[in-house]
């Protein structure tokens, strides 16, 4: 296999498409549904907030709404087959997140069990809901969004990095189970973007983005057929670069930086 061939099949046209996006009320997902839409996919819109997810077909003619909570395993496997009935999917994208700054100064366990629970038990659930579908038909696409703050530990990261990092993991296993089963995996780590979730930090977001460019970089990635789909390039190449670096050199960068 060359260097340069796409480590997924890309995808370009997603007429006729059915893309069922987890985590779709607001910010990277509800713009990636957006691209979706007008790019032809039928979509389906699945979060806690029934009433933004009915906003969303009302504006977006032939796309679905499906409320359920990520953390709730029999909700989202009665969803799951709720949609498979109607047909096969073609793409799953797992967005539902939960972030709050934290530090081990001010250790809040609880908050912390939350994070597991909505960044990875959720995609976990998704997961056992659609795989023997995508199994059986050899064919599909999955894509998990981590995050750069999941390459390495940072300050106020406590709660919130380890779930990333875990989901990083889980994609890249995913892939190399599942690439010559037919079905795609790509794994989508963004730099800052403005959000809801982001709303709340107290510190300058360096290279903030728009959900809605957050969702052409997406768009992007899928079509070049990316494994890993990261942006902004001028903020996550940096980000990358930082895995390289000896331990001593790393913590000494990152608390100068952040000091």
């Amino acid at each position: 296999m060359s260097f340069l061939a796409p480590l997924n099949p890309p995808i370009i046209d997603w007429s006729g498409k059915t893309v069922w996006i987890v985590g779709a009320s607001s910010g990277i997902g509800l713009a990636t549904a957006q691209s979706l839409h007008a790019a032809g996919a039928r979509v389906v819109v699945s979060a806690r907030n029934a009433a933004l997810l009915e906003a969303f077909v009302v504006h977006h003619p032939g796309s679905l709404a499906l409320a359920l909570d990520a953390t709730d395993r029999a909700a989202v496997r009665m969803a799951a087959q709720t949609l498979l009935a109607q047909g096969p999917l073609d793409c799953v994208v797992y967005c539902a997140g939960h972030y709050k700054a934290m530090r081990a100064v001010a250790l809040d366990v609880g908050n912390m069990l939350r994070h597991m629970e909505v960044n990875y038990h959720g995609a976990i659930h998704v997961l056992e809901s659609v795989l023997p579908a995508l199994l059986a038909r050899r064919q599909g696409h999955i894509s998990l969004v981590g995050s750069v703050a999941g390459y390495r530990g940072l300050p106020n990261s406590l709660a919130y990095g380890p779930t990333k990092a875990a989901l990083i993991n889980l994609a890249e296993t995913l892939y190399l189970d599942l690439h010559d089963k037919g079905i795609g995996v790509s794994l989508i780590n963004p730099g800052f973007v403005q959000t809801p979730l982001t709303a709340a930090n107290e510190f300058a977001m360096p290279a903030l983005l728009t959900p809605a460019q957050a969702a052409t970089a997406i768009m992007k990635g899928w079509a070049q057929g990316a494994f890993e789909i990261h942006f902004p390039k001028r903020f996550t190449l940096w980000m990358r670069a930082l895995r390289m670096l000896p331990n001593r050199l790393f913590f000494q960068l990152v608390s100068r930086a952040t000091s």
